[in-house]
């Protein structure tokens, strides 16, 4: 997801190659053990004695090497079939993350549908049909939202905006337009803090009632109970704490690197990620601050529907 992250995707690293493992064997022939000979033959053993001594001791040497390597080679090959910048090892919590094995199918994820289940949450769909569920995380407002809102009015999408509760604050008007569209408004707590790192119940449910009365100030309503972890970092306690404060937890299956407003990524680079990696059942996380998601957004949503897929608000897979 390498751990691709949302808000820090790296690549796997480490892996051991045959050219690797030659050049290990070569250092530890031609540098421990031209020391040893050296040393064995001036101060300890006649030289045709040490010679057969070193034989063994080289043989030995080789073979503990050359198990290690085999072994750290196989922990490394188990992480990811076709690694590649966004996939990730498979853990019970941390960073959410993503292994892409194979275009046009669903990557595998930091947890599985089974598990996410548990907790009511979700990062994908777990379908054949065409369908996508479209997300935004709003953290401030730079003029993009507005523009990608006119898209989505335009080809008749509902999408949720999961947004901080100085957002809503700041915007409250982009905030009712989202509401009435049509769109769900869904919580990415106040302060946009490491969440598994908040231990009490207290302290996580602060985050998010805050912006429930922030949201209902502003609209008259009910914040729909849909939450996302900022920078996709979670544990266990906090998707419990979630679940018994009613919310149900949405991760995503489709990303890329969007967020960085001074280094937006070019039109061909954001095709190639969202039209190459979209699956069926896929849930897509944009950043409404992209300058490069308001720009290509009509031609996105005119792909996707090329290709056969209906984007679907989240209601219909959480409900």
């Amino acid at each position: 997801m390498g751990t691709v992250t949302h808000n820090g995707m790296t690549a796997p690293s480490g892996t051991y190659t045959v050219k690797n493992r030659k050049a290990f064997l070569h250092l530890m022939k031609h540098t421990m053990f031209r020391k040893s000979v050296s040393f064995i033959r001036n101060h300890i053993l006649t030289k045709k004695t040490a010679n057969i001594l070193l034989l063994f001791i080289l043989a030995y040497a080789l073979g503990a090497a050359a198990g290690s390597a085999e072994k750290h080679f196989r922990a490394a090959g188990a992480s990811s079939e076709f690694p590649t910048e966004e996939s990730a090892p498979v853990s019970a919590e941390g960073n959410w993350g993503l292994s892409f094995q194979e275009e046009g199918q669903t990557p595998v994820g930091n947890a599985d549908f089974e598990e996410l289940a548990k907790y009511d949450a979700y990062y994908a769909d777990d379908t054949d049909e065409k369908v996508l569920y479209l997300t935004f995380d709003a953290g401030y407002e730079n003029g993009n939202t507005e523009p990608i809102l006119d898209v989505l009015k335009k080809h008749g999408v509902s999408a949720t905006f999961f947004v901080v509760g100085t957002y809503i604050e700041s915007e409250p008007d982009l905030i009712r337009r989202m509401v009435e569209e049509g769109h769900t408004v869904g919580n990415h707590t106040w302060h946009h803090p490491d969440m598994s790192q908040i231990a009490t119940k207290d302290s996580f449910c602060q985050e998010l009632e805050a912006v429930e009365d922030a949201y209902r100030e502003i609209t008259g309503q009910d914040m729909t109970k849909y939450y996302r972890p900022p920078q996709g970092k979670y544990s266990e306690s906090n998707l419990q704490m979630a679940q018994e404060l009613g919310y149900k937890t949405f991760f995503w299956s489709l990303a890329y690197v969007d967020w960085y407003q001074d280094d937006q990524p070019a039109r061909e680079e954001a095709f190639d990620k969202l039209l190459g990696r979209i699956h069926p059942g896929a849930i897509v996380l944009l950043h409404s601050t992209s300058s490069t998601n308001a720009e290509i957004m009509d031609e996105l949503l005119t792909k996707w529907e090329e290709m056969g897929y209906t984007v679907r608000p989240l209601k219909e897979l959480a409900e």
